[in-house]
């Protein structure tokens, strides 16, 4: 049997999403729950020999610890999300010459991204998950690039472009089982979380 939910009142909850992504936030937000926000500050380095899966799924599990430290009694949400093609890890471009760059690279090809969720209660308790998302990019002329990184400015997004705005544009096809998770929070994995723990954002 697995555990009880204990449905939580909202006024009596300490929630925190580890994180300092304003896209993380935007996304929970719309659970309409209460919460607030911790950056974890872990190195986020990629170990020698370490698969993409095991480093989003490490990296998530380190943030929630990281902020566990200092908030022992939270329920805590911590995501992280990398896009790699052929064990080529994409990381933020963090400059416009090195998005361009990027979106060069992924031109015509299939990218997948990885978006691990870990959410801990304060008993213990823990639930990951892992959602992949297949990204098909049609082919693109440097001026297209040129232009979308000049309008959308996504030097802080993992592949280079915010899929809920104009990045769409970029795509042939996206295969995915949940559309938030390409945004950077997997929403419906993480209600289900959330629900384990008592925090039901319909009750």
């Amino acid at each position: 049997m697995g555990k009880t939910p204990v449905i939580l009142q909202t006024d009596s909850m300490n929630l925190i999403l580890a994180s300092s992504s304003v896209y993380r936030r935007q996304l929970l937000e719309r659970l309409a729950i209460p919460f607030s926000c911790h950056s974890p500050n872990i190195d986020e380095s990629r170990k020698p020999g370490e698969t993409p899966i095991d480093l989003v799924t490490r990296l998530a599990r380190e943030k929630a610890a990281a902020v566990r430290a200092t908030q022992a009694d939270a329920v805590i949400i911590a995501s992280d999300q990398l896009a790699h093609n052929d064990g080529d890890v994409l990381g933020k471009a963090g400059t416009i010459e090195a998005a361009c760059d990027q979106l060069a690279r992924l031109s015509g090809r299939e990218v997948e991204f990885l978006t691990s969720l870990h959410v801990s209660d304060a008993g213990g308790e823990s639930v990951a998950h892992v959602d992949t998302t297949l990204v098909h990019f049609r082919h693109l002329t440097s001026k297209e690039i040129s232009r979308y990184v000049e309008l959308e400015m996504p030097l802080d997004c993992a592949g280079s472009f915010k899929s809920e705005g104009l990045g769409c544009t970029l795509f042939e096809r996206v295969d995915n089982r949940d559309p938030t998770a390409l945004i950077g929070l997997p929403l419906i994995a993480t209600a289900s979380a959330l629900r384990r723990f008592g925090i039901d954002p319909l009750l």
